[in-house]
């Protein structure tokens, strides 16, 4: 078979439902696609494809696979950047112009391997579809290898056309059952001995789940050794709804993206055991938290991740989920005051209930913390949520609860990401909800996706933040300002802009909510919906979301 029909084929018998892209790239494989029934999906722009791609992966855990000729690579090395961040596997798929053409001025062709370098773990030319089956394995593996990365396969031809045309032998590959982690390899049992010698030396013990976590699914046992532990459970954003936001070990997420809480108490604590964290400047509020000097145990399936940060008492080298599982058999019951725990709960409670007359505010604009209770209430039991950067991650990381069984997927820095990223996610899993929390100035990246959600079928609730403005940066920027108001507004501020109407000119429903007492039911009217609707909120940019504690 030519290597169109065995890339098509491959795609289909490894579980992939959909393929994202930007025209033009590898229209005989396309064809291929869609009469075996993998649905080729096209985008406005290869960073709004690749972020779907990204999406797809973080929720089946198989590649999201994505795809742009040669002149639009670099865009898509671009887009890669939140799917490396956030551990995501991915494969991109570009053309390359034939050797022949190299550095000879070729239309519009620059060098592939310096964009993806930095945003990819694997990355080859395929110039033969002979080479195709080898190269498609080894750039799987590697996608979905701990902790999961971006691949890059540079395809002959402008649109991957030589690829296609050559002929192969090989039986296409069935790779479903290749997905992320992929190995699941326990921690040594002298590490795991020398990991509960020290937790059992300290009743001050904070567990800080972070994204390596959620990817390993360890939820349960997580909350497990905190039980056993009597020890509270800091998140980081990707891991927001590990463990129940409301459980009594809960105390959301830390670092820079936190409610004051959560800070404060990792602080206090004498021994931090991080699991699947990367211990960088958001997770660690500029590396202040935890404090120099606090005892580390390290849990992580990446060697690179231990001494990155903080000296590690203890670096257990495994998979986060099989590794608790043994570190909760070998710790036993071990008798515990639960002091921190105790001032922990006592924390969360006094902020909760100082918060409680926000989530409830009747004001006009909306105050976002109310949309943010009108969501906790409406996202259903397996539902996705998807938010932005920025303010979007804040209001969502702190003030939307969450449960097992729901899914939190947060952009890794990108603005803009979000709205691509839930069409991705919906693809990846279309008997679930998905609802994502945009920002207005987000929107604006990549609005045209509307249409495409529209033309696809694919139905998604999208919520915008209306505040006609940045509003993360708005009060401080506007205090620089002094007495030039105007100049700060030509920075920050832009719109108004009724999105709702601009839904209906992409053939979408659209809700204007200027009342906060008519979230619950426009939410509940696009929650019953078969199509994508945009929840177009008016709130108030000078609403201020809860800020994180530093020492």
């Amino acid at each position: 078979m030519n290597g169109a029909e065995w890339l098509a084929r491959s795609l289909k018998a490894s579980g992939q439902t959909h393929f994202f892209f930007v025209d033009a790239v590898l229209r005989r494989t396309l064809l291929e696609m869609e009469r075996v029934g993998v649905q080729p999906v096209l985008a406005h722009t290869e960073k709004a494809a690749a972020y779907m791609a990204d999406a797809y992966g973080r929720i089946s855990g198989r590649p999201g696979v994505v795809a742009a000729q040669s002149v639009g690579a670099a865009n898509l090395a671009a887009g890669l950047q939140d799917a490396w961040l956030g551990r995501s596997p991915v494969l991109a798929l570009t053309g390359h112009k034939p050797l022949g053409h190299q550095h000879r001025n070729a239309y519009q062709e620059v060098p592939h391997a310096p964009l993806f370098a930095p945003v990819t773990r694997h990355a080859a030319q395929v110039e033969i579809a002979g080479d195709l089956p080898r190269q498609f394995r080894q750039a799987w593996a590697a996608a979905v290898s701990a902790p999961p990365r971006p691949v890059h396969l540079d395809l002959k031809g402008l649109m991957g056309e030589f690829v296609e045309i050559s002929e192969t032998e090989a039986e296409p590959a069935a790779l479903g059952a290749w997905t992320a982690p992929r190995h699941r390899p326990v921690a040594d049992a002298a590490s795991l001995r020398a990991a509960v010698a020290a937790l059992r030396s300290t009743d001050s013990v904070v567990i800080v789940a972070g994204d390596g976590a959620a990817l390993s699914g360890c939820g349960a046992e997580v909350l497990a050794l905190a039980q056993l532990l009597r020890a509270p459970v800091a998140t980081s954003l990707g891991a927001r709804g590990l463990i129940d936001t409301r459980d009594p070990h809960a105390i959301g997420v830390v670092g820079s993206y936190s409610a004051p809480p959560a800070n404060r108490i990792v602080h206090a604590a004498e021994l931090v055991l991080f699991i699947g964290c990367d211990t960088g400047d958001q997770l660690s509020h500029a590396w202040r938290i935890p404090a120099p000097g606090t005892r580390i145990i390290q849990i992580d399936a990446d060697p690179l991740e231990f001494e990155r940060s903080y000296a590690t008492e203890v670096a257990l080298l495994g998979d986060p989920l099989a590794t608790l599982a043994a570190l909760v058999a070998e710790l036993g019951e071990p008798a515990r005051d639960g002091a921190l725990l105790g001032q922990a709960q006592a924390l969360m409670a006094e902020w909760r209930a100082a918060m409680a007359p926000r989530l409830a505010s009747d004001a006009m604009a909306i105050d976002p913390a109310r949309l943010a209770a009108e969501i906790t209430r409406a996202l259903p039991a397996d539902g996705i949520l998807v938010a932005d950067t920025g303010y979007s991650g804040i209001w969502t990381g702190t003030l939307i609860d969450l449960a097992p069984g729901q899914t939190y997927l947060r952009a890794a820095g990108s603005l803009g990401w979000a709205f691509p990223a839930a069409l991705g996610a919906k693809c990846a899993a279309p008997a679930r909800k998905v609802v994502c929390w945009s920002g207005d100035g987000a929107l604006y990246y990549h609005l045209t996706e509307l249409e495409t959600a529209k033309r696809r079928g694919i139905a998604v609730v999208l919520v915008v933040n209306n505040n006609s403005g940045f509003g993360q940066g708005w009060p401080n920027y506007l205090k620089q300002a002094g007495n030039r108001p105007v100049a700060a507004e030509q920075v920050l501020r832009f719109g108004p802009t009724d999105f709702a109407a601009l839904a209906g000119q992409f053939g979408l429903r659209g809700i204007r909510v200027e009342r906060p007492g008519d979230l619950a039911a426009a939410l509940a009217e696009a929650m019953a919906a078969e199509e994508t609707v945009v929840v177009d909120v008016v709130t108030d940019i000078d609403c201020r979301a809860p800020e994180p504690w530093a020492p």
